[in-house]
């Protein structure tokens, strides 16, 4: 499980929506539970260095620099999020190609039309040979995207 606060899913959501028809990016900073579970302290928004609009890269230095800065610390890169612009919030065979540590959670937005339609978070296995999807919630223990899109007001 990954918990957020509201205003944190906001931002990713957000992101996503800003991004389209371009795949948004960053980093998820928390602290780790048991297995893979997670609590998010605060975003580390990337710009996407890829060069095509259906992939994502996140900038390696934002990842080195951050890696460092939380070293020794009760917090570390707990996830990554990034965006589906017209594709379903599953991972993708691209995704699984790209993953490169089972204790990252990917946490994936779907947007059509430049509207956020569904979130979820997703846990690789240790093989790194296929993801499986994880709950996500807010901090005060509500689902926040078995689906669920946060309510605009």
């Amino acid at each position: 499980m990954i918990r957020f606060r509201p205003d944190h899913l906001k931002a990713v959501v957000d992101a996503a929506e800003d991004a389209y028809p371009v795949e948004c990016c960053g980093l998820l900073v928390g602290r780790r539970g048991a297995g893979s579970t997670a609590e998010v302290t605060r975003l580390a928004p990337s710009p996407n260095l890829a060069a095509s609009r259906e992939r994502f890269e996140i900038d390696p230095g934002l990842f080195l620099r951050l890696h460092k800065e939380l070293e020794g610390g009760g917090e570390s890169i707990v996830g990554l999020y990034h965006s589906h612009p017209d594709y379903p919030s599953q991972p993708s065979p691209r995704d699984l190609d790209a993953a490169w540590d089972a204790e990252l959670i990917w946490v994936i937005v779907s947007v059509r039309r430049g509207q956020a339609i569904h979130v979820t978070a997703h846990a690789l296995d240790a093989g790194l040979s296929q993801f499986h999807e994880i709950p996500l919630r807010t901090i005060d223990g509500s689902p926040a995207a078995s689906g669920a899109i946060l309510e605009r007001g």
